[in-house]
C-alpha cells in the first residue's frame, strides 16, 4: 500500500488547530436563513449539543441563540487528536419590525436547531386595487348627486 505525505495539508491542519485553540470567547454556529411565504426559517448546525443547553430568546428586536457543547473526556485519558470543537456557541440576529415576535418557535432535531419566525400581518404582501380615472370620476359624481 502506497502512502503519500502532503506537507501543505498537514500545515493547514496544524494552523487551523492552532488558530482555533488561540481563539477566545464564544464560537459562531453556521446558519441558513430563508423566507418561506409567511415566515422566516433559520436553521443552525449544532451537532453534539445537549438540547437542554440551547437557549433562544428575544429582547426587543434582538434574537439570541446560545448553546454549550462539552467534550466527553474519560478520566485518565489523553487526547491523541481533537478536531471537534467544544465550548459556548453564540449568534445574534436583528429582527425587523415586520415579524411576529410572540409567534417565534424553535425545535432541535438531528443536530439542527430550527427557529421559525412568522411575518407579522402588517408586513405580509398584499394586493392593492388600482382604480381607473373613469371609476374615480363616476364615484365623485354619484357622491355629489346624493348630497
Amino acid at each position: 500500500m502506497a502512502m503519500t505525505f502532503d506537507p501543505f495539508s498537514e500545515l493547514d491542519r496544524w494552523a487551523a488547530g492552532a488558530l482555533q485553540q488561540a481563539r477566545s470567547g464564544p464560537r459562531q454556529m453556521p446558519v441558513d436563513l430563508q423566507r418561506d411565504h409567511e415566515r422566516y426559517v433559520l436553521n443552525a448546525d449544532l451537532p453534539g449539543v445537549d438540547p437542554g443547553s440551547i437557549d433562544v430568546d428575544v429582547d426587543g428586536q434582538l434574537l439570541t441563540i446560545r448553546a454549550q457543547r462539552t467534550a466527553d473526556v474519560a478520566e485518565g485519558s489523553k487526547w491523541l487528536t481533537r478536531e471537534r470543537p467544544s465550548g459556548t456557541y453564540l449568534r445574534q440576529f436583528s429582527v425587523g419590525q415586520g415579524v411576529d415576535i410572540a409567534g417565534i418557535s424553535a425545535s432541535y432535531d438531528n443536530g439542527v436547531l430550527s427557529v421559525v419566525i412568522p411575518v407579522s400581518e402588517q408586513a405580509k404582501p398584499r394586493k392593492i386595487a388600482v382604480q381607473g380615472q373613469s371609476e374615480h370620476v363616476e364615484s365623485d359624481t354619484q357622491k355629489s348627486l346624493t348630497h
